[in-house]
């Protein structure tokens, strides 16, 4: 027996929202909640690395939800 189900598309959706919709996104996507992945966000800032960088190009990549 098979199922089908809808694939887990990468975008930004248009409800909880806090600045561009990409933690909120990724989090749908990677099945976390959004809340944690913005502390993930947060604490990876804490790090040396190009963390800012790849948010601005998510948010330019990422589709908004249709």
């Amino acid at each position: 027996m098979t199922t089908t189900t809808s694939p887990r598309r990468l975008y930004r959706p248009r409800d909880n929202r806090w600045i561009a919709g990409v933690c909120s996104g990724l989090g749908r996507r990677f099945g976390i909640s959004p809340n944690v992945m913005r502390l993930i966000f947060v604490l990876s800032c804490l790090l040396p690395g190009p963390q800012v960088l790849i948010y601005l190009a998510l948010w330019i990549i990422m589709p908004n939800e249709r």
